[in-house]
């Protein structure tokens, strides 16, 4: 961790000159020259990277005026701007060595819904579903369909002219635009839409941009209007940005708005949108086609198609056993018959929607008829059904899973984007996929296929390790043989994700056009400086980037040293995908991140931080024989004294590392990432490692002590409760931990006798002599439950209402001595001392499982550390096998019916826990067969993380952002009065959060059950 030593260049002082110049325009967004922000927007989900020399993050259309308006001084015409929404483009569209122009932190509000005219205006900020989901209570949707809805920007999706699933029936993003608001380079302001000949005129006559614009743009029409019909090709996908074909529309109006759509940001900043909305259809359907070849349900598309459905997509054998392995697959396994699994090597997803049940069973029936006249030779092997806008959307969801999927390969070679979006004729598509294939195959290299068979385009990813010095030669050889296929087709190297860094091939395919388009970025851009590179320069200005000319990843991970790469493998694979940007608050993924909006605190943004200060490390001759990646081996730390001293200089000292620290710091160690990243990205795992290696040379707060040890103090505390309690409840002492240790709320501990009750119900611990005396019946019907220190000493009566509630059903419950499960020493990052404590553990819990007897865990977090941390820092053999208390109790539904007889009607409702539900998926569904078992009804409020997550929310400098991120899911369900005791959860975490934020006490599900019982007392 030697400090990066900064040597500032002539290109960096006068970027920072003019972001300093900027602060004083009364600029009000938020302005970000450090090292971390421009790291993480150095990437996107393309195969590049390129630093950027700041960030800036416009609050309004006034402050994108006051960034364009400085440009215009001679001082800084070099300064070049590049928008950015999502950041998830796969052509390095919003990649720039000057200034990102991010318009998603700020400039992300609806500004305008009127549903009786089906239109609504927004911020170009705005995430696609997050619109979608305010309009549906209208009954209406923007379309068209993305993968990466839940984060892709309206403002993104105009520049990309974006289109995706069901294009064929609802087109590409611009046949949704009905007008924009656009800033131009000198800070004027277009509103353009489609307008007569009459207001052209006029618009025409205007001395400015905005006139100039418009009068080039009409004359190109005009005179090249024959040889524009014969270039583009009629493609369901035509081409985007610069659309010379679209200038007039259907109706002979002129319209501005076809040359912006597609821009990628180099004619003006989009900053507003008036779009058309649609109605969303009543009913839906989803037919899944299977088949024995990837070929053959491509040569069946086309069949498929005559039976008049909304939209085809097609997915191959790779995707589907990737997505067998992924959360994903718990919520669609019911559609794919397991008997069937191995058979399918290919299949069509045939979506139909209607108006009304007779349409769509007319529609289904039309289909139903095709496939029943299918022969051998189609080599259909069965179709399956989905019914229902719910079912529907789970299916999608794992097409749109698809191409975060398959970055999750293994080994170094990943599946890259580079090919990535190819579209040809639909009736073209097979004979065009069997010539691609081959090319592939040539280089030997494995890849997965998916796509919009219906609209002619193909997703392929070939996997190629980047970091060989090979790679790039290859992206050039393929890119050049998959150019001339799609031109011997009559297709697009680019059909859905914009032209990026691939602008290089956009002379080849606009032929004699190509210059025209070089005519509009001259106008709209005579300098060059809005996203240069791409799609054209101004003529005489500035060449077009080229696919192996510009900074990739790979290039930078090259400089990794082996040891470091292999030591953080939970960080270094990260694809850029950005499923963790989700915009939906009620989901679970990165709650820091969703309370923020600072993209720094995502798992991208800390895998990318983690990429970059590994490579410091080795650059600065960081000794990596001292680090393996094993927990034990780390390198020594310098005295306490030294890192006292360390910390003190900080301020003065430069040092990467403290950014990334500060990154870190506000990771909730959810463990959602790991659940949810289609990578597998687990950044509680390496932030651990972080935390051990920054605290070798810079001395810990007091907190981390206070809370790495709080497992050893409360067992000692907990018979002196009610002293303890007063003593935590002192103004001073309150102040003391507040201010000195760094901890505020402390919960308070339990002041039942546990032991008592348990020698009152005959309870037993789970000792060596206890289990002998158990014969082989009483032990089939016997538990143990391993106490975690935060259900036990905080929050007892949950452990002692699941035990009377376990012998209600006639288990026999016993319970484990206490041992520290250890998570908040590896949460914290104190390793050596994770790895000793967890070995103690471990030993005495597998010597209670050679009884044979079940082990469970009450508390989801604590409990699956033991199939997590554990696993990692012990194996898999040493690990202790250690259930959920449900995925003992889903075992055993007979026994439970047997005793619905003993239970009220109840109705409830989960809130679920963050960690539980995205690392154990089939948790939730459990809680509500064993709910149903007993005949009561389990709802599942959707919420995403509380915001405690242990003691994160504990944590003095985390205190505000805890309470933000309980607001943005968790208030609304708990203050709504109609869920007055109805609501469940099983994290203690979650239960205490509610307390202290909300001021309502949750139950734990074994406790709903057991209030609910007729009577209170055991079997």
């Amino acid at each position: 961790m030697i400090p990066r030593i900064h040597q500032t260049s002539s290109t960096q002082s006068l970027y920072l000159q003019f972001l300093e110049a900027l602060k004083r325009t009364d600029f009000e967004g938020d302005i970000a020259p450090d090292y971390a922000s421009r790291t993480v927007l150095a990437t996107d989900n393309s195969i590049y990277q390129v630093l950027p020399q700041g960030v800036v993050y416009p609050k309004s259309i006034d402050d994108l005026t006051r960034i364009t308006e400085l440009t215009c001084q001679p001082q800084y015409h070099v300064v070049v701007l590049s928008p950015r929404g999502g950041g998830t483009g796969t052509n390095g569209q919003s990649l720039t060595d000057g200034i990102v122009v991010d318009m998603s932190r700020h400039m992300n509000n609806i500004l305008e819904i009127n549903a009786e005219e089906g239109w609504a205006r927004v911020q170009s900020g705005v995430v696609k579903d997050q619109l979608n989901a305010a309009i549906k209570p209208y009954g209406l949707f923007f379309a068209p369909e993305l993968s990466t809805s839940n984060r892709a920007t309206i403002g993104g999706m105009i520049n990309t002219d974006a289109s995706g699933q069901g294009s064929c029936r609802y087109g590409k993003t611009r046949d949704h635009v009905l007008e924009l608001t656009t800033v131009l380079l000198d800070g004027g302001i277009i509103v353009s839409h489609a307008i007569n000949d009459d207001e052209l005129a006029l618009k025409s006559e205007e001395q400015n941009i905005s006139g100039l614009v418009h009068r080039l743009i009409n004359n190109i029409q005009q005179e090249h209007k024959a040889l524009i019909a014969e270039k583009f090709p009629p493609l369901n996908r035509c081409l985007t940005g610069y659309d010379l074909a679209h200038i007039r529309d259907e109706n002979d109006q002129f319209n501005l708005n076809n040359i912006l759509c597609g821009s990628e940001g180099t004619l003006g900043f989009i900053a507003e949108a008036k779009i058309n909305l649609l109605k969303i259809p009543n009913f839906t359907a989803l037919v899944i086609v299977n088949y024995d070849s990837f070929d053959s349900a491509l040569r069946d598309a086309p069949r498929l198609m005559k039976a008049g459905p909304t939209s085809i997509e097609t997915i191959d054998s790779r995707v589907l056993e990737l997505a067998m392995n992924d959360i994903v697959w718990q919520e669609v396994a019911e559609y794919f018959p397991a008997e069937n699994i191995e058979q399918i090597k290919g299949m069509n997803l045939v979506e139909y929607t209607a108006e009304t049940k007779e349409e769509l069973s007319a529609g289904l029936s039309q289909l139903i008829d095709v496939l029943k006249s299918t022969d051998a030779a189609t080599g259909c092997v069965g179709h399956g059904l989905a019914m229902g806008d719910d079912a529907v959307k789970k299916i999608w969801g794992m097409r749109k899973k698809a191409v975060g999927l398959l970055g999750n390969a293994k080994g170094e070679a990943r599946p890259i984007p580079f090919v990535e979006d190819t579209a040809v004729p639909p009736e073209n598509l097979a004979d065009f996929i069997a010539e691609f294939r081959a090319i592939l195959d040539s280089h030997n290299l494995s890849y997965g296929m998916f796509g919009h068979v219906d609209a002619g385009v193909l997703h392929v990813r070939p996997a190629i390790d980047m970091k060989e010095p090979s790679a790039l030669k290859m992206v050039r050889k393929i890119t050049d043989e998959v150019t001339a296929l799609t031109q011997k087709y009559n297709g697009l190297l680019w059909g859905e994700h914009g032209k990026g860094v691939r602008s290089e091939y956009a002379p080849e395919f606009f032929g004699e056009l190509f210059p025209q388009l070089q005519r509009i970025k001259g106008a709209f851009d005579p300098r060059n400086q809005l996203n240069p590179g791409k799609i054209a320069t101004p003529i005489d200005t500035g060449t077009l980037l080229k696919i192996d000319e510009v900074p990739t990843r790979g290039q930078n991970d090259q400089q990794i040293p082996v040891q470091l790469w292999q030591g953080f493998s939970e960080a270094v694979y990260c694809n850029g995908n950005g499923a963790c940007f989700n915009w939906n608050t009620a989901d679970a993924m990165c709650p820091s991140y969703k309370a923020t909006r600072n993209r720094v605190h995502s798992p991208k943004g800390r895998a990318s931080l983690i990429r970059e200060w590994i490579k410091q490390l080795g650059e600065y001759d960081f000794d990596v024989t001292k680090f393996t990646g094993k927990y034990d081996n780390f390198p020594k730390a310098e005295s306490f004294l030294q890192r006292r001293k360390n910390s003190k200089n900080a301020v003065q000292q430069y040092d990467f590392s403290h950014e990334v620290m500060d990154s870190m710091s506000q990771c909730l160690a959810c463990k959602s990432c790991v659940g949810q990243c289609p990578i597998k990205v687990d950044v509680p795992e390496f932030r651990s490692k972080f935390l051990a290696l920054y605290h070798t040379r810079y001395a810990r707060p007091l907190k981390d002590y206070f809370v790495a040890n709080l497992e050893r103090f409360v067992p000692m505390a907990a018979p002196f409760a009610a002293i303890a309690n007063t003593v935590q409840s002192l103004a001073p002492v309150k102040r003391f931990l507040k201010n000195t240790v760094g901890f505020v709320d402390s919960p308070k501990l339990s002041r039942i006798n546990f032991n008592k009750q348990l020698k009152k119900w005959g309870v037993s611990y789970a000792t060596g002599d206890a289990l002998k005396r158990l014969n082989d019946e009483q032990k089939a019907n016997s538990v143990i439950i391993v106490q975690d220190a935060f259900t036990r000493y905080f929050d007892a009566q949950v452990v002692l209402d699941a035990i009377e509630l376990l012998m209600k059903f006639g288990f026999n419950p016993l319970i484990a001595p206490f041992s520290a499960n250890g998570k908040p020493l590896h949460v914290h990052g104190f390793l050596a001392e994770f790895k000793q404590q967890a070995e103690q553990t471990a030993a005495q819990l597998n010597t209670l499982a050679r009884s044979d007897i079940p082990l469970v865990g009450i508390d989801p977090a604590m409990t699956l550390a033991y199939r997590a941390e554990y696993v990692k820092a012990l194996g898999e053999e040493n690990a202790p096998k250690v259930l959920l208390i449900q995925e003992w109790l889903i075992a055993h539904l007979d026994k439970l019916v047997n005793k619905q007889s003993l239970f009220k009607d109840g109705t409830f409702k989960l809130l679920g826990h963050c960690t539980e539900k995205t690392n154990a998926p089939a948790s939730t569904s459990q809680w509500q067969k064993i709910f149903s078992a007993l005949g009561q009804t389990l709802a599942v409020e959707a919420v995403g993380c509380c915001g405690m997550a242990g003691t994160y929310g504990h944590e003095t400098k985390n205190r505000e952002t805890s309470a933000e991120i309980f607001d943005l899911s968790w208030r609304a369900p708990t203050t709504n009065e109609e869920n007055t005791g109805k609501l469940i959860a099983t994290g203690y975490s979650c239960r205490s959060q509610t307390l202290r934020e909300a001021g309502v006490s949750l139950s734990h599900p074994l406790q709903a059950l057991l209030a609910n019982a007729a009577d209170s007392k055991p079997a």
